[in-house]
């Protein structure tokens, strides 16, 4: 038990935190700014390795086609790549899947990462499984990769609490900022995905690790959008109108794309672990030989939907394979992402309905505008983060002239995945981590020696509407355990008191036992009105 000294000095504790954070916050943007710039060069030698697995992918397949006794050497390498992809997951499961819903676990759940395993298993589990051509995505291990190196960062800076959190979600930011060049897109996702609610500290955190990750990958990689779209045309006001039945129709692909994810997903686990991978690889095999375009995250996809030189039922079939080879690679739990796999399935659904909208008079050249509309489309009805699809799709595009169109079919096809009930898939991913690692997540409230991990800190901000704004602090009834010990309004630091009358706008700051983490988030989440379905 806690006595009231022990309580006391904890406020005490808290309170020089408090003070500091105050005095310095652009010291913590000066940090994030140093973690942002490591996540870039992290990020960018992981995308170098593959994309360099995925060439080599092409090439060994291709050297099958040609000479069929090359299928002896493949199964070899198979068999001995998917044990030992399947022991590394087995040695450290966090690094397993996309990595994403790990973040938001160790974030919002206190949920414990150890950051060198992650960064070994990510790479070397990664890179094995890219140059396998599996139909993986490098943009959520980069998010693993950013927020472990921002625990990194924070052990070597001394920083523990919530400015260890602050710097894990800007190191999260910072890894898809630096895997798409696109840091607008890392700010809103660490502010719409990873936190789930608006900060002042996570925003300017996330806002310098964010830029200082994209200036090291574009200065690695180059000016040019991740995404090279060379023809699009500008549709007209009444051409818009084709956004309802292109968001209806990305929809409807997106949240078959949760369903399958989750489905095979479910089926591997009736399969034992070490042979998951395998099953994996060998479903690689016939479609490196026949369909090499399929390999890899996407991005040949999605420049051959672009200019959409094949008939309606190619690109049927391409979608299909692309999206039954994604729940292969994924659901067999090797490391890896789903984020440019499913851009690309978007990519071919605008691409087929472009081409049907030809029929019915829209110019052909408006094909590559309604791909790289499905494409935000289709993310936002798998992930359910609107903002960050539709900023993703304009800076992995190059274009802003088509944030309207863009937006338009996002929020049609969020729509439909909302009609039919579908649950955003990183945070049904994140269910399933959870259920099937009980042991692991009841651990992560516990530092190295098994100890109780003490007090936590954790922000919340109070939105318009929730049942605390207009309340006044004694008046609620908070969750057991926990103190309000700060309140931010605006530039003002508010000392909280049984009086003090809360206002939509405000951040909280309450400090309570680390062991009831999950129960005060899923409280405070109710009370301030930032739960989401």
């Amino acid at each position: 038990m806690r006595g009231p000294r022990d309580i006391r000095h904890g406020y005490e504790d808290l309170g020089g935190l408090l003070s500091r954070l105050r005095r310095t916050q652009w010291i913590m943007a000066l940090r994030a700014m140093l973690c942002g710039i490591i996540v870039g060069m992290l990020v960018s030698l992981y995308r170098e390795g593959i994309d360099a697995g995925t060439v080599a992918a092409r090439r060994g397949y291709a050297m099958i086609l040609r000479d069929p006794r090359w299928i002896g050497v493949w199964i070899c390498a198979a068999i001995a790549v998917g044990l030992l992809v399947a022991f590394l997951v087995a040695w450290e499961p966090m690094a397993g899947g996309s990595g994403i819903p790990q973040v938001e676990g160790v974030v919002l759940r206190g949920m414990h990462m150890t950051w060198l395993r992650i960064l070994l298993v990510r790479f070397v589990g990664g890179l094995l499984c890219g140059m396998f051509g599996l139909s993986l995505g490098r943009e959520g291990p980069s998010i693993q990769i950013g927020a472990a190196t921002g625990q990194a960062s924070s052990r070597a800076m001394g920083r523990r609490g919530i400015e260890s959190n602050y710097l894990m979600t800007a190191g999260a930011a910072a890894g898809l900022s630096a895997a798409f060049n696109a840091p607008l897109s890392g700010m809103m996702f660490a502010l719409e995905e990873v936190h789930r609610s608006f900060s002042p500290m996570i925003l300017l955190s996330a806002t310098a690790a964010s830029l200082s990750a994209d200036f090291v990958s574009e200065y690695w990689f180059g000016l040019t959008p991740v995404l090279n779209f060379t023809r699009l045309s500008q549709l007209s006001l009444t051409e818009y109108l084709w956004m309802v039945p292109l968001g209806i129709a990305a929809g409807l692909v997106g949240s078959l794309i949760n369903i399958m994810l989750l489905g095979f997903q479910t089926a591997y686990s009736r399969i034992s672990a070490p042979a998951r991978p395998l099953v994996a690889l060998v479903v690689a095999l016939p479609v490196g030989i026949w369909l090499p375009m399929a390999l890899g995250g996407g991005e040949d996809l999605i420049g051959f939907a672009e200019r959409a030189t094949s008939g309606v039922g190619f690109l049927l079939v391409l979608l299909a394979v692309k999206m039954l080879f994604t729940s292969t690679s994924f659901g067999s739990g090797v490391p890896g992402g789903i984020f440019m796999p499913i851009l690309a399935s978007g990519t071919l659904t605008g691409s087929v309905v472009g081409i049907l909208a030809g029929h019915a008079g829209v110019p052909s050249g408006h094909v590559a505008v309604f791909a790289v509309c499905a494409m935000a489309g289709t993310l936002a009805a798998s992930v359910k983060a609107p903002v960050t699809s539709i900023l993703l799709t304009v800076e992995m595009s190059g274009t802003l002239v088509h944030m309207l169109p863009v937006t338009a079919c996002a929020f049609a096809a969020l729509f439909v995945s909302d009609l039919l009930h579908i649950k955003p898939i990183y945070s049904a991913l994140l269910d399933r981590y959870v259920d099937s690692h009980p042991d692991e997540a009841a651990g992560s409230l516990r530092d190295s020696r098994g100890r109780e991990s003490g007090n936590a800190v954790m922000e919340f901000g109070v939105e318009v509407g929730s049942p605390l704004a207009g309340r006044s602090l004694g008046d609620v009834a908070w969750p057991s355990s926990a103190a309000v010990v700060d309140i931010r309004r605006g530039d003002d630091e508010i000392v909280p008191t049984a009086t003090t009358v809360m206002m939509a706008g405000d951040y909280l700051l309450l400090m309570f036992p680390a062991a009831q983490v999950t129960q005060v988030r899923a409280d405070m989440d109710s009370l301030c009105g930032t739960g989401r379905s």
